[in-house]
């Protein structure tokens, strides 16, 4: 799987993809991820923004220097367009979840994001890809407010990557699957905290997964 990131700032994404299971994925190539930045498409003295028509608060990135590096990461993709899935981010699209991480990682080879910044990117941009028969998604990661798309591009990589074969490891991926809950528990059995003993619930020590399943099932 290769993750092409548009960003003003690919600074920003070094101490996390070097780290834990996504920097093993990178040193072992089972992933792949490349930044592209719109500022280094401006020509001399021209901003990557500007004001918004109608007015309104902040700035929003310029169309042309978005299209003129997505067109740079676009044309080293030697895949047929159906293993393409480009991304912008936006508060209002739709909202990511695991189901749509496991399909993009069965489904593509390449994966596009768009990282916008200030108060977002010209609308044009997603025109744009789609008449070039791309699919395009705009997707939202919460329903809150962030600063920039760098931050959801590093939640996809991340999720995505997981789904990904021989990225997790043998007992990771048997977690993977398992039913999970809010409450988890390790050794000792019994903690003593400020004279007070709290201790692993039983059926967690009983061995029988049945139980135990049943048990995560209603800690949700």
């Amino acid at each position: 799987m290769r993750f092409h990131v548009i960003t003003i700032f690919p600074e920003m994404f070094d101490s996390y993809l070097k780290e834990s299971i996504i920097g093993r994925a990178i040193e072992t190539k089972k992933i792949k991820v490349k930044f592209y930045n719109p500022i280094d498409y401006c020509t001399p003295k021209q901003r990557v923004d500007d004001r918004p028509y109608a007015g309104g608060p902040g700035m929003v990135m310029r169309a042309e220097p978005v299209l003129k590096v997505f067109e740079k990461a676009f044309s080293k993709l030697k895949v047929k367009k159906s293993k393409i899935k480009v991304i912008l981010f936006s508060p209002s699209g739709k909202k990511y979840d695991t189901a749509y991480a496991k399909k993009t990682a069965q489904k593509y080879t390449d994966i596009i994001m768009i990282s916008g910044r200030y108060e977002g990117i010209d609308a044009r941009v997603g025109k744009i890809i789609k008449n070039w028969k791309l699919e395009i998604d705009n997707l939202s990661i919460g329903d809150y407010i962030l600063t920039g798309g760098e931050l959801p591009a590093m939640v996809l990589i991340d999720s995505i990557s997981r789904q990904i074969k021989g990225v997790l490891g043998t007992y990771e991926s048997l977690e993977e699957e398992r039913v999970s809950s809010s409450e988890v528990y390790t050794r000792p059995e019994k903690l003593v905290y400020k004279a007070k003993s709290y201790k692993v619930p039983k059926v967690l020590l009983s061995g029988n997964h049945k139980l135990i399943d049943e048990w995560k099932t209603k800690v949700k």
